[in-house]
C-alpha cells in the first residue's frame, strides 16, 4: 500500500531533489483519506508550508507515492509537481500541475 505524500518545497529544494534523484518525505502532508477533497486539502496545507519556507515566493509542492510518510521517494515515484504560475500568487490561487519530465523546464 502506498500513500500520497505532499512535500512542501522551494525551487532550490526542487532542484536538489531533481539532482539527487530522490525526495525525502519527512514533514510531508498526508491526506486524511483518498477523497478528492482530502487530497486537495493536503495539497493546500503543503502549499501553505511552502509559502512560509520560501519567504513568500512561488509555492512548490512535490507529490510522491511512498509506503509511509518519512520514506525517501525516488524521482520515479513522484506523481507530479504543483507550482504557482507567477510570483505574488494569492494563497487561494490554484497551483499548476506539472509532470516530472517538466521539472528541468521549471528550473529553467
Amino acid at each position: 500500500m502506498t500513500v500520497r505524500a505532499y512535500v512542501p518545497a522551494t525551487f532550490d529544494l526542487l532542484a536538489r531533489f531533481h539532482e539527487d534523484g530522490e525526495v525525502p518525505t519527512a514533514g510531508a502532508v498526508e491526506a486524511a483519506d483518498e477523497s478528492e477533497e482530502a487530497e486537495y486539502a493536503a495539497l493546500l496545507e503543503a502549499a501553505e508550508a511552502s509559502h512560509a519556507m520560501s519567504g513568500g515566493a512561488r509555492r512548490v509542492v512535490v507529490v510522491a507515492l511512498v509506503p509511509h510518510i518519512g520514506a525517501v521517494a525516488a524521482m520515479r515515484e513522484v506523481a507530479a509537481v504543483h507550482v504557482d504560475t507567477e510570483e505574488g500568487a494569492e494563497p487561494d490561487d490554484d497551483l499548476a500541475w506539472f509532470a516530472t519530465q517538466e521539472i528541468p523546464h521549471l528550473l529553467g
